[in-house]
């Protein structure tokens, strides 16, 4: 099952499905649906969720973090959390990342290798870093990107830009918001849901054994739910 709360989200995952179902009818079978974090088993109008439970849930991409903490005590990414849990099957594994905010927040930019996980193109012109703080505790990263649009209609009004090599190109401007998640924050919120005993796997940008001088893009949490 495919769940978003994005129009685009589900727009891509059903073009996904018509694409890849003529190389196997497995994708047939793929349910896509609309769904709410905080209320995963009241979307059932849109997706059948299984009897048992799923066997992976998976959440990456950054995609947790735009998840606001309105109340300043995770209590809406702890229900979302548990919403997970409670989708999977005994022995079910949730896959789910974030950035490496314990690195923004001490230096005030992303790692030097955080454009090239999950977005392989060579259009990111510039990304600029900046972090919230309230009473001395972070409470949103903001990332404001510039993307080169060479050679993209976008119409009359453009901001122009000049490459290191000299050469002005045109760029799309956007914004994103994140809650910045440190890491033993974050464990200690999934181990908490899950139990104590539950099995926790860390991987550096998908990584289980990175070189000791490596600077994660993005943590990778792999936890299964007791059996």
């Amino acid at each position: 099952a495919v769940v978003s709360t994005q129009s685009t989200g589900l727009k891509y995952a059903y073009k996904l499905r018509w694409q890849r179902h003529k190389e196997n009818p497995v994708y047939d079978d793929w349910e896509i649906g609309e769904g709410d974090w905080l209320d995963l088993e009241n979307c059932e109008d849109t997706i059948t969720h299984p009897e048992k439970g799923y066997d992976a849930v998976i959440c990456i991409g950054n995609s947790f973090a735009h998840l606001p903490d309105f109340a300043g005590d995770n209590s809406l990414h702890k229900l979302a959390i548990s919403n997970f849990h409670k989708m999977l099957k005994p022995g079910g594994i949730l896959i789910i990342d974030h950035r490496n905010y314990d690195h923004i927040i001490k230096y005030g930019a992303l790692p030097n290798s955080s454009s090239k996980l999950y977005y392989q193109g060579d259009r990111i012109h510039k990304i600029k870093t900046s972090v919230l703080t309230v009473d001395t505790q972070a409470t949103m990263v903001t990332l404001d990107y510039e993307i080169d649009i060479s050679g993209i209609p976008f119409g009359k009004d453009q901001t122009m830009r000049t490459k290191p090599d000299g050469k002005i190109i045109p760029v799309s401007q956007f914004r994103l918001s994140y809650y910045p998640h440190r890491l033993a924050n974050f464990t200690d919120m999934l181990k908490g849901i899950f139990g104590e005993g539950a099995e926790h796997t860390l991987l550096s940008d998908f990584q289980a054994d990175p070189p000791a001088d490596y600077i994660s893009s993005y943590f990778v949490h792999v936890i299964k739910k007791k059996e």
